[in-house]
């Protein structure tokens, strides 16, 4: 009896061990076709949301239908590469043991350095659902024919795109196709109450408004209906010299506070007497100025999570690829994490990563962000992203033991920094070189976009950065005990 009930017990251990390995060749396989779907439906949709970005489109049913297919597109690829992702990570699971620094950084504890503090460690995204980015992307493409039928009757842009994605990326302005197309139709328009109309843009900080008015000014068709661009500051929007300003005219206005009624109309009565053809365009964080427009306003907020993914890996890697680099596409997502959707801190370390595409050097900048941003957590109890921060950040653990600690203050304005004219030096020379640092105080260059208004991104480094670093948390934890 106990020789039957042992071979009994063995069949059936053998055959539940034969089920699972069949059901998990099977997943695997199914993982697989499914990848190999999405990257082919991902390739039409680029095809076309390139092709639509060389396009004027006036129809805001056809724009909203780009907005839709770009984010599936945006989604498809991170779906692909969380897919990727987590197949490495069950293999390198596999392979702690080995001295493979890799495999030993997959093999560290899955911890946070805070609950919610948003910090995680080498962990993928699971919420990404391949099939679901699959049905999606495939009922688009499916219904993509009018669309494009509508789209070859649209009129081509003068502009001559790069053959490589990251050259594109580096030099024009990254999404935001549907947002510029509207700010295009809207200068393109006669004015129709014979009255200067008037724009709204509104967004949080550095998302991108006045890189998005200088992108459109750009246009062959735009600089060639108008004749001059005026940039006016909101504390001193009501001098505007009319003699000096005729014809057609683009007044971009940036606002940094509401501004009082009356003073507005006085400014738009000047406006009105340099042309009735003149367009003007509100940058503000205000919401409260969107009472001034004629037209809807424009909302700009930062990129969705994948469309990051996106900016990152394709700056991080250049033309190498991320797909022929499916370990460093995984460290490239811990970076994405730490950055909290900074386009400072995307092209910054992104320029950085790029000048060294081996796993060492990826794994040392990686740690080296992680404990800095610790550091930090652990002063001001919350997260300080790089490059978005409120207060005196400390990246002193980026460089050599022996060197003087660096603490960077919050970024300066374009005013502050033509003011005092400092030593600069770029965070990718000082990151990969830390004997290249000036003496003294000097300005931290975060960031120089290659796109007009060709933006400089600052902070002041300066010796007595640490003491206002104590008085900022000395400050802090006294408002602490007085609530």
């Amino acid at each position: 009896m106990e020789v039957v009930l042992s071979a009994a017990a063995g069949e059936l251990v053998s055959r539940i061990f034969y089920f699972l390995r069949n059901k998990y060749s099977e997943n695997a396989c199914s993982g697989e076709k499914r990848v190999e779907r999405l990257q082919q439906l991902l390739l039409r949709a680029h095809m076309v949301v390139e092709e639509a970005d060389r396009r004027y489109i006036t129809n805001s049913g056809m724009l909203l239908h780009l907005k839709i297919l770009s984010r599936a597109m945006y989604n498809g690829y991170h779906a692909v590469d969380t897919y990727k992702c987590n197949q490495l990570i069950k293999e390198g699971s596999k392979e702690v043991t080995t001295t493979d620094s890799f495999a030993s950084y997959l093999g560290t504890p899955l911890k946070r350095f805070r609950a919610n503090g948003g910090i995680s460690v080498h962990k993928v995204d699971n919420s990404c659902d391949l099939q679901d980015a699959l049905v999606k992307l495939e009922t688009l493409v499916s219904n993509m024919t009018e669309f494009v039928i509508f789209l070859s009757g649209c009129e081509s842009m003068m502009v001559r795109r790069p053959y490589d994605t990251y050259l594109y990326v580096d030099n024009f302005m990254f999404g935001r196709q549907a947002e510029k197309q509207q700010v295009i139709n809207f200068l393109l328009q006669h004015n129709p109450l014979g009255s200067p109309s008037v724009l709204p843009i509104i967004g949080g900080t550095l998302v991108g408004k006045k890189t998005l008015v200088k992108h459109v000014w750009n246009d062959e068709k735009v600089r060639s209906y108008y004749s001059s661009v005026l940039h006016i500051n909101g504390d001193n929007f009501c001098t505007i010299d009319n003699e000096r300003t005729s014809g057609r005219t683009i007044v971009v206005v940036t606002f940094v506070s509401d501004v009082d009624d009356e003073k507005w109309k006085s400014f738009y009565r000047a406006v009105t007497c340099i042309s009735t053809e003149t367009k003007i365009i509100i940058v503000s964080r205000m919401e409260s100025l969107a009472r001034y427009g004629t037209m809807e306003p424009i909302h700009l907020s930062r990129l969705q999570d994948e469309e990051y993914n996106y900016l990152f890996k394709t700056l991080a890697f250049g033309s190498a690829g991320a797909e022929d680099n499916p370990k460093l596409t995984l460290l490239a997502g811990e970076f994405i994490k730490l950055l909290g959707g900074s386009f400072v801190g995307a092209y910054s370390f992104a320029y950085t990563l790029r000048t060294d595409l081996s796993l060492q050097f990826w794994l040392s900048l990686l740690n080296l962000l992680k404990k800095a941003m610790k550091k930090n957590l652990s002063l001001y109890g919350e997260n300080v992203y790089p490059f978005k921060q409120r207060y005196p950040i400390d990246l002193t653990d980026f460089l050599p033991s022996t060197a003087a600690p660096l603490h960077i203050m919050p970024p300066r304005t374009e005013a502050e920094v033509s003011e005092r004219k400092l030593p600069k030096i770029r965070l990718k020379d000082i990151l990969v070189n830390p004997s290249l640092r000036p003496r003294g105080e000097f300005d931290l260059v975060t960031w120089e976009s290659r796109i007009p208004p060709y933006t400089e991104f600052c902070n002041h480094v300066t010796p007595c950065a640490q003491q206002q670093l104590k008085t900022t948390l000395r400050r802090k934890r006294d408002a602490t005990i007085c609530l």
